[in-house]
């Protein structure tokens, strides 16, 4: 018997690391997924004004800091019964998507991207965003851009590039501003052009590596995402699991999640494992991000990912469970991303100065949902008669992938030794 042990995982946030358990033949017997970053913001928000929150908990993430943000104000808001203007949450939304499209841009272009447009077998010391950049500018340059793009919108809507602090219980600490409406629209055409470049690409990527990305990493699971009206949806309001096979679709409110969600203690990460409740575990363990998303939606909401989403069922199927058809979902996504800014930047309320509805701190329960980058979040916070949080709950979207991860890690070991 020998081990491998991957240390550190590189292109993920946290900390973790890989154990891979061979037998004398070489073959593997035994992986885990370690999870050994403590965080500990559950307790960190408790015994602070709740109106604090959503701007302690962005530092939860330095990628998804906007989900937390909203999805913990959202939540403030829910324990308080708070009305919320339309504009608010028009805005509110459209810094989401800026954070949607920067950071899967980010994921795509600069982690996922350099091991096949570099190719899996290329020089490790350039098969990174600087490769990418020599093998194909034009990709990098669109990247870039999008990044940029992305990222401009949520440091003009949230205050600030990096955690936002804009939104509060009851709407905007400040309006849009028609100038900044008009200098988004200049761009957000050239942005959706690039966003569909990127699917081409991964069209295309996904033909050169099909093998791969048809064997590696393939398990069967339930997926979790968020829906209206049974569309993909980025930031509200009903969240869906959908079964492996695709058959059953269960579905429940962001304050239902606790009758639907539950953790299971491992003793080899400080993650615990989430499950669909009703299933149980261990058959309940389900995904959540992009390839998720479009497994548990009926349609896309903006037509030209629609599209996109009908190509990629005849490629990948439906439900698709190739692990590696994230990368596809994701562009997908962006391009979603950005064709819905663009409604948003043509609506007229979008400016309206009607951000901020009174609030009165009072003791409650509430539930904030949102979809991240990584997938479905949870902020859930309980406050006394002073509006001072005292408990608070969190599943963060990679939390709900780490048991699915580490299946997916084991299925390709499995597969990479035959």
């Amino acid at each position: 018997m020998s081990k491998i042990t991957i240390e550190p995982i590189s292109r993920i946030e946290g900390h973790g690391k890989v154990t891979i358990t061979l037998d004398d033949s070489g073959a593997p017997t035994d992986v885990k997924l370690h999870i050994t970053a403590l965080r500990g913001f559950e307790q960190f928000v408790v015994g602070r004004p709740a109106e604090e929150v959503p701007r302690i908990v962005p530092r939860i993430c330095g990628i998804c800091q906007t989900p937390h943000h909203l999805a913990s104000v959202k939540a403030v808001e829910a324990a308080w019964d708070a009305e919320v203007p339309s504009a608010a949450n028009k805005v509110r939304e459209l810094m989401h998507l800026g954070n949607i499209i920067h950071s899967n841009a980010l994921h795509f272009y600069f982690l996922a991207a350099p091991d096949f447009v570099m190719g899996p077998d290329s020089n490790p010391a350039t098969r990174n965003i600087v490769g990418v950049i020599g093998e194909a500018p034009d990709v990098a340059k669109q990247a870039i851009a999008l990044r940029k793009f992305g990222q401009t919108i949520v440091a003009t809507t949230g205050g600030r590039p990096i955690h936002p602090v804009t939104g509060i219980p009851g709407g905007l600490s400040k309006s849009f501003a028609e100038a900044d409406r008009d200098a988004f629209l200049a761009e957000v055409d050239t942005m959706i052009e690039y966003a569909q470049n990127g699917v081409a690409l991964i069209n295309s990527l996904n033909e050169k590596y099909a093998d791969a990305t048809k064997s590696l990493g393939v398990i069967d699971t339930w997926y979790l995402g968020m829906v209206k009206d049974g569309k993909h949806n980025f930031y509200e309001d009903t969240l869906r699991f959908v079964s492996p096979d695709g058959k059953t679709k269960q579905e429940f409110k962001p304050a239902e999640y606790l009758d639907n969600i539950g953790e299971h203690v491992v003793e080899h990460s400080y993650s615990k494992y989430p499950y669909n409740k009703k299933v149980g575990y261990p058959d309940g363990l389900y995904r959540v991000g992009p390839l998720p998303m479009l497994n548990v939606c009926d349609s896309m909401a903006t037509p030209l990912a629609e599209e996109a989403r009908k190509e990629f069922v005849e490629t990948f199927g439906a439900p698709a469970n190739q692990s590696l058809a994230y990368n596809h979902a994701r562009l997908i996504e962006i391009l979603a991303a950005c064709e819905r800014v663009k409604e948003l930047l043509n609506d007229g309320e979008i400016t309206s100065t009607d951000v901020k509805a009174e609030v009165q701190p009072k003791a409650g329960n509430g539930v904030g949902a949102i979809y991240a980058p990584r997938g479905t979040l949870f902020h859930n916070y309980e406050t006394d008669d002073n509006g001072i949080v005292i408990k608070g709950n969190m599943i963060v979207a990679t939390t709900h992938n780490v048991p699915t991860m580490e299946k997916a890690i084991q299925q390709a070991a499995k597969e990479i030794f035959k």
